[in-house]
């Protein structure tokens, strides 16, 4: 269990040049998961983003290079992440395009209703409350802004019963490993609207999409 906890923890909050590494190989393994992703919400140019869970920092690039008329943040617990995640925006942050910040997701260092759309790739079953978290985010939220949690953990995919063992050897880490409709249910219960959840069964990987209502 320690050695389990050990390995998660270089994931959860990756440090030293350990976790350096890790978050290089993230950048490039993900890769693919996050432009499947992507392309299930509508990004304009001059939109403002949010990355929760930064990482190395190869999210933000991707969505920088969209929204070139637009600003992207990113946020992360971690120092290693923040440092790997500047290098790799550097160009972008020198602009004033990119702005790379620590924060948690349970309490966001923004305003009320300040961004376009909010992404998290392979980080939501890591959030320390995930309800309230979801919540947190619709806050940040501008009407008919949209969250998009993207990941390759998820209970009932392809391969499920690997990461099930995980999840049972990490159950002290409280992570949050949930099926399709438990997503849907999340965000559902959260007060998006517009909630979908697609699968790409045959690779493994979940997106969950929802949408802040307008208010009245």
């Amino acid at each position: 269990m320690a050695d389990a906890s050990k390995v998660l923890s270089h994931f959860q909050k990756p440090a030293g040049w350990l976790g350096r590494l890790n978050l290089r190989n993230m950048n490039r393994r993900h890769s693919k998961l996050t432009d499947w992703g992507l392309r299930h919400t509508p990004i304009e140019t001059r939109d403002t983003i949010l990355d929760v869970g930064c990482g190395g920092g190869r999210t933000v690039q991707k969505l920088a290079a969209i929204a070139r008329e637009g600003r992207v943040y990113g946020i992360d617990h971690s120092d290693a992440s923040m440092a790997v995640a500047a290098k790799t925006n550097r160009l972008a942050i020198e602009t004033g395009r990119v702005e790379i910040r620590r924060g948690s997701v349970s309490h966001l260092p923004f305003a009320d209703q300040t961004f376009d759309l909010v992404t998290a790739v392979e980080t939501h079953y890591y959030w320390p409350e995930l309800s309230a978290d979801v919540r947190e985010v619709l806050r940040v939220l501008k009407g008919g802004g949209r969250l998009i949690m993207i990941a390759e953990a998820y209970r009932g995919g392809k391969f499920d019963k690997r990461l099930r063992r995980f999840a049972e050897l990490l159950n002290s880490a409280n992570l949050s490993y949930l099926t399709v409709d438990e997503h849907r249910a999340l965000l559902t219960e959260a007060n998006y609207s517009e909630v979908q959840v697609f699968e790409e069964y045959d690779k493994g990987w979940l997106c969950a999409v929802g949408r802040r209502p307008f208010e009245a």
